[in-house]
C-alpha cells in the first residue's frame, strides 16, 4: 500500500510516516502543503493520501479543497482527513464525496495516539472502506434528523453509531459484548426501520446510513 502524507507540522508528519513504515506501509511522499500534496498525488499516483484539513499558507481548508481536487482528477485515491476538532460543514463536504468505490475517512487527530487503532483505520480506507471518528459520528447523529432517529431503540442506535464508524459486525458485536446474530438483527431492523436497503459490503451499508443522516 503506498500512502502520500500531507501535514505541516513536522514532527506529526514524520511521526505518522514512521509508525505507518514500521506496519510495513510504503509512505511514498511526506509534505506540508496543498499544492506539494496535489502535485506528490500525481506524480506517485498513491493507494492513500493523508490529509490535514487545515494547510499553509491560510490554515482554514486548503488540504480539503486538494483533497476534493484529488478526487476529481484522481478519483481511485482513498483519502483521509485529519482535523484538530469536528468541523461539520468539512465532514458533510467530504462526506458527500463518498459514493465512488474509493475509501473515505475523517479521524480527530488524538486518534493517532490509538496507534494500533489508526492503522486499521488507515488499512481499511485505502482498502475502500470508511473510517469515521467516533466523535464526528455522535456529532453527525445529534444533528442531523435526530426526530427520524427516534424510531430505534437505544442498542439500535448504539449499532447505528458504530456503523457509521466503519466497525464490521463481528466489531460491534464484541464492543457491544453481543454474538454477531444479535448484531445482524439490530442492522436488519434499523434499515427496515429508516426505510435503507441492506447492502452486502460495509462500506455501502456505512455510505447508506450517512447518506440518509446528510439528507435530513
Amino acid at each position: 500500500m503506498r500512502v502520500v502524507i500531507a501535514e505541516d507540522l513536522a514532527l506529526l508528519r514524520d511521526g505518522l510516516a514512521r509508525l505507518l513504515r514500521d506496519n510495513d506501509l510504503d509512505v511514498v511522499a511526506e509534505v506540508a502543503d496543498a499544492d506539494a500534496l496535489v502535485h506528490a498525488v500525481l506524480r506517485e499516483r498513491p493507494d492513500l493520501a493523508i490529509v490535514d484539513i487545515r494547510l499553509p499558507p491560510t490554515f482554514r481548508d486548503e488540504g480539503l479543497r486538494a483533497a476534493l481536487e484529488l478526487r476529481g482528477s484522481v478519483p481511485e485515491i482513498a483519502i483521509l482527513v485529519l482535523s484538530q476538532y469536528v468541523e461539520h460543514t468539512y465532514a458533510a463536504e467530504l462526506l458527500a464525496q463518498a459514493g465512488s468505490s474509493s475509501g473515505v475517512g475523517y479521524l480527530l487527530k488524538d486518534r493517532v495516539l490509538d496507534a494500533a487503532d489508526f492503522v486499521d483505520a488507515v488499512r481499511r480506507v485505502a482498502d475502500g472502506g470508511t473510517a469515521l471518528d467516533p466523535e464526528v459520528v455522535s456529532q453527525l447523529l445529534g444533528n442531523r434528523g435526530s426526530h427520524r432517529l427516534d424510531v430505534l431503540t437505544p442498542r439500535e442506535l448504539d449499532v447505528l453509531k458504530l456503523m457509521a464508524e466503519g466497525r464490521s459486525n463481528g466489531g460491534i458485536a464484541e464492543s457491544l459484548v453481543l454474538t454477531v446474530g444479535a448484531v445482524e438483527k439490530h442492522i436488519a431492523s434499523i434499515f427496515q426501520k429508516l426505510q435503507l436497503p441492506p447492502s452486502e459490503t460495509d462500506h455501502r451499508r456505512v455510505l447508506a446510513v450517512l447518506a440518509y443522516l446528510q439528507e435530513q
